[in-house]
């Protein structure tokens, strides 16, 4: 395995290799091994260029190398061809069925294409071929956390560890697991010692960032305020970077510098993902007035209660999750797009299931068989009038936030996929405008489905909201659903860390220490009425 620049922008196959016409396919065999040690060594030392270079010279003179194949597969990986990538691995397997790098780095790929379950597959084959391996190990921790395979996804990550205690990308990684499940203390531990072993490991750093501090932590932190850490980086490095310090930052109340490199990061992150929102807006517009049409649900049969926990991001959503998940009846679905899929498959095909049938098919095939789930893919407040209509026995919860403090959070959270309007105040504020009018008229269209949770009175109140909760969902009332923060479920979100402590009002507000950021979104909320007064 080589340490590749991700973001090295290569081409695929082509008949343009500037040399191959000046070679005979004689002299090409009698350089081979020259050409192959070249290769590797430009790839060890990060020229990637030189090595792509050199490798797809070998591979077009037919030079019938797995190493090649594999290699040049990860350079193809990084720079986002992901497809050509596949087949280069699938070949270098084809060669040599024992290369354990060969397994683990097409195992990658089917990750990066979503194709999890084959990937674990793939991961599963490298350890069998090398159990000492410990790259594979931290690949399949990573794919299993995807699968929602938390509790062997750690045990991978260890057991990487324990063949090589210097990986600094196992500790990161089981840093993370562990953050998500709540194991904040020895996730600190993990993620300092990543820093400890590899200083630009830029991950590790933002993880750490989001982190309770104490006097430990400041030679890292240092580090991290520095200029020497943005030193050879990649655009993505930075942004990670910025953020992390940005959280350091906001902690130490050091709000406009916090302000200044927020900024910074999320300039760099639309340059790479441009936000775009048109789209968005005009498929809610479009699946508002699909709702008012659509058929309505038949109960013919009886199906398992599904809540769908809507709103914006970092609007509460993760804090209502956690407390319904306390009933031990529920199973929370997470962030998946499930309803989605069987909407768009409902209307595709001549289907003689209801969109309700296809709906409880997808979440058996998922394995789940419990009598009440939650769905908390945030997007489905597109979707809430034709849930209300067609889903027999659903439940929406609608969150909502102080729009500026709402905002705010989105813009600090460093979305890894997605929502790429949270790099834009004037966008992210166009699309909370938008996705509060929908919800407006659903609440009137289906009024008896919808709950509305408002997250500052759930905060500054926590009992009475909680208790109106579950008498809307028709629960018998316990105690515990007042500390969802002792809930021991895996948080994926960018809540995961927040979560834990008890409910309290500390965000409510902070939108003022960001005023001046803030003015493009302060301007577009003071021309609607319905925001004026919460914005004063």
């Amino acid at each position: 395995m080589y340490s590749l620049i991700k973001n090295s922008k290569m081409k695929g196959f082509g008949n343009e290799y500037e040399n191959k016409k000046q070679n005979s396919k004689t002299k090409i065999y009698k350089n081979t091994e020259k050409l192959i040690n070249q290769a590797f060594l430009s790839h060890s030392k990060g020229n990637i260029k030189d090595a792509f270079k050199n490798y797809k010279y070998c591979i077009e003179a037919g030079v019938n190398d797995d190493r090649i194949f594999s290699n040049c597969g990860l350079i193809l990986k990084n720079s986002g061809n992901l497809i050509q990538a596949e087949k280069l691995l699938r070949k270098a397997i084809e060669i040599n069925p024992n290369s354990d790098s060969a397994h683990t780095n097409l195992g990658s790929i089917l990750k990066d294409l979503k194709k999890f379950n084959e990937a674990e597959l793939y991961h599963r084959k490298a350890i069998e071929i090398n159990p000492n391996f410990a790259i594979s190990y931290v690949n399949l921790g990573n794919v299993l956390r995807e699968l929602k395979k938390f509790q062997e996804a750690e045990i991978m990550l260890r057991k990487a560890i324990q063949i090589d205690p210097r990986s600094s990308i196992a500790h990161a990684n089981l840093g993370d697991i562990l953050k998500n499940k709540g194991k904040l203390a020895e996730a600190k531990i993990l993620l300092r010692k990543a820093i400890e072993i590899n200083p630009s490991l830029v991950k590790a750093f933002y993880s750490l960032s989001k982190l309770s501090f104490n006097s430990d932590d400041i030679s890292w932190q240092k580090y991290l305020l520095s200029e020497k850490i943005l030193e050879q980086k990649n655009e993505k490095d930075k942004i990670e970077i910025y953020f992390a310090r940005s959280n350091v930052l906001h902690k130490e109340r050091r709000y406009e510098e916090s302000a200044e490199n927020l900024q910074i990061a999320n300039q760099l992150k639309l340059k790479i993902y441009p936000s775009n929102i048109d789209k968005l807006i005009n498929r809610s517009n479009f699946l508002l007035n699909k709702s008012k049409t659509g058929k309505k649900f038949k109960n013919e049969k009886k199906y398992p209660c599904s809540i769908f926990i809507v709103g914006m991001p970092r609007s509460g959503t993760t804090l209502v999750e956690s407390i319904i998940s306390l009933n031990e009846k529920v199973q929370d679905l997470g962030e998946i797009n499930i309803f989605e899929k069987a909407y768009q498959e409902s209307i595709k095909n001549d289907q003689e299931l209801s969109l309700t049938d296809l709906y409880f098919q997808k979440i058996e095939e998922l394995g789940i068989n419990s009598s009440i789930t939650t769905n908390k893919w945030l997007y489905n407040y597109l979707y809430a009038g034709i849930i209300a209509n067609q889903i027999s026995n659903s439940k929406i919860i609608h969150c909502l936030r102080n729009p500026l403090d709402n905002i705010l959070s989105i813009t600090r959270a460093n979305f890894s996929t997605g929502n790429s309007y949270s790099s834009s105040l004037v966008d992210c504020t166009k699309v909370y405008i938008n996705q509060k009018k929908v919800m407006n008229t659903y609440k009137n269209l289906f009024s008896s489905s919808i709950y509305e949770m408002d997250y500052d009175l759930l905060v500054t109140n926590p009992e009475p909201k909680i208790k109106s909760l579950i008498k809307w969902l028709g629960w018998q009332w316990n105690e515990n659903y007042l500390s969802p923060h002792k809930n021991q479920r895996t948080v994926l979100t960018a809540s995961d860390v927040q979560i834990r402590s008890p409910i309290n009002p500390k965000s409510i507000g902070g939108w003022k220490n960001y005023k001046n950021m803030l003015k493009p979104a302060i301007s577009i909320l003071s021309t609607t009425d319905q925001f004026k007064d919460l914005i004063s």
